[in-house]
């Protein structure tokens, strides 16, 4: 909700919003002068041409039953970005199961950096536009586009980037097969040009037989863009160089870490090129680009202890994040790892107990249920019995989940963190939803400790 507001609001259109609690977003959405009521509430519609909610809001809350008997037209979130999005002759809508922030992200940097006067709709918060949206008065506009319960069909594509496609919100599509089905609707809907991963078997099989200019990026050098002699020069980065269709264009400076991100940079680089940026701004802007906010984002250090965030919630993203975390040389690895969603959590318990098994230690908090309420019977300790070593914090599992708890849970785990982490050691919070916070109270608490 936060970039259309950015986008809409730079337009002159005046808006009013509500939220259910106090974060840094929601300060800097009041900082642009949108009143914002805490609480969802009948009266907080009143007086509105237009309302906006997220797939998120749940059936039975009060400010959306409001809105439905008011008379005035609703609209989900994605519908109101596939209208934003269909005002470009360039809309390049990224989507994939994993990486989309990221690589939108990238993507902005490079055009942004190249004097492209372009518009971007981000699920994070890109340093060099401010925020996580950007209106500018070009043809061409970056939009991430998520999957969740089919939002991106509601998009109007012109260049589609696939990233990858995986098993994920199987509460909803149930099967990969049909997951696969809905990634090849958005394909369908291109009206210039497929910028697919040639080495996804899945994105293979998503857009196979479709009559439309495909364009592949990989690591096989049968790729359009492919990157070859890579080399790590750091911890944090990665030098390779950027192949098109066998010819070496130059060598890519990256300041994020993983082999995960050189595949992000080359569907950035392959829709940058695609509307003529040049290569050497193209090489620039990666160049340039030190990560989206909440992706393996750099909270601080202290005590020889460093401090990152990021948003990985599904068990591939957490594989990725934390082999390249491992690689790093740090003495330890702490992942402290909040699940998201009853439904996604037992769904992929095993598979996120296996990655949750590769750094050397293991904290989780309590499920963070979101829009479900826990009808699955699945706790934290389901998941934390499967890993060696796990630390966890029992909740009376015959409580109701509450505000309260939750932050009680935060305190233990960030105690836990600040007595048993030493010098030496990298702790990454990592989930979708607000363990971020976690992350901020262990470095406060460090800092505290120096004292």
């Amino acid at each position: 909700m936060y970039p259309l507001a950015q986008i809409l609001h730079s337009q002159g259109y005046y808006l009013t919003g509500s939220d259910n609690n106090e974060t840094e977003t929601l300060e800097a959405v009041r900082k642009m002068g949108i009143p914002v009521f805490l609480g969802q509430r009948a009266e907080n519609i009143e007086g509105a041409d237009l309302i906006v909610h997220t797939a998120a809001i749940m059936a039975d809350n009060p400010e959306l039953i409001a809105a439905k008997a008011s008379g005035v037209p609703v609209l989900e979130r994605s519908e109101l970005l596939g209208i934003v999005t269909s005002w470009y002759d360039n809309a390049i809508c990224v989507s994939g199961t994993h990486g989309k922030t990221t690589t939108t992200s990238m993507l902005t940097q490079v055009l942004y950096t190249a004097d492209v006067d372009l518009s971007a709709f981000i699920g994070g918060k890109l340093p060099c536009i401010g925020g996580s949206g950007l209106a500018g008065k070009s043809d061409i506009m970056v939009c991430e586009s998520c999957e969740f319960v089919d939002t991106f069909l509601k998009l109007y594509p012109d260049i589609a980037v696939i990233l990858n496609i995986d098993a994920d919100h199987l509460d909803y599509f149930k099967t990969l097969d049909n997951i696969i089905k809905s990634f090849r609707k958005f394909s369908e809907m291109a009206t210039k040009a497929l910028i697919i991963n040639g080495d996804d078997e899945n994105t293979l099989k998503a857009v196979d037989g479709l009559d439309k200019e495909k364009i592949t990026f990989g690591l096989n050098p049968d790729n359009d863009y492919y990157a070859c002699d890579i080399k790590r020069i750091s911890g944090m980065e990665t030098e390779y160089t950027l192949c098109k269709k066998g010819e070496a264009l130059g060598t890519i400076t990256l300041h994020v870490a993983g082999m995960h991100n050189i595949l992000n940079s080359l569907a950035a680089a392959a829709a940058a090129d695609y509307v003529n940026v040049p290569f050497e701004k193209i090489q620039k802007g990666l160049s340039e680009f030190r990560g989206a906010g909440r992706r393996f984002e750099l909270i601080g250090k202290a005590n020889g202890i460093t401090i990152v965030d990021d948003y990985a919630h599904h068990p591939k993203e957490l594989e990725v994040t934390l082999k390249a975390a491992m690689d790093m040389g740090y003495k330890n690895v702490w992942a402290v790892f909040q699940p998201f969603t009853f439904s996604r959590t037992q769904i992929l318990l095993d598979d996120f107990a296996k990655a949750l098994c590769i750094p050397n230690k293991a904290v989780l908090t309590d499920i963070m249920g979101s829009r479900e309420k826990n009808t699955y019977g699945i706790f934290t300790r389901h998941l934390a019995e499967k890993i060696d070593g796990c630390i966890y914090f029992p909740q009376n599992e015959n409580e109701e989940y509450t505000d309260e708890r939750k932050y009680q849970n935060f305190d233990d785990v960030c105690d836990y963190i600040c007595e048993n982490a030493s010098d030496g050691d990298l702790v990454i919070t990592l989930g979708c939803g607000d363990v971020y916070k976690v992350a901020k109270m262990i470095l406060k608490k460090l800092n505290a400790q120096k004292g």
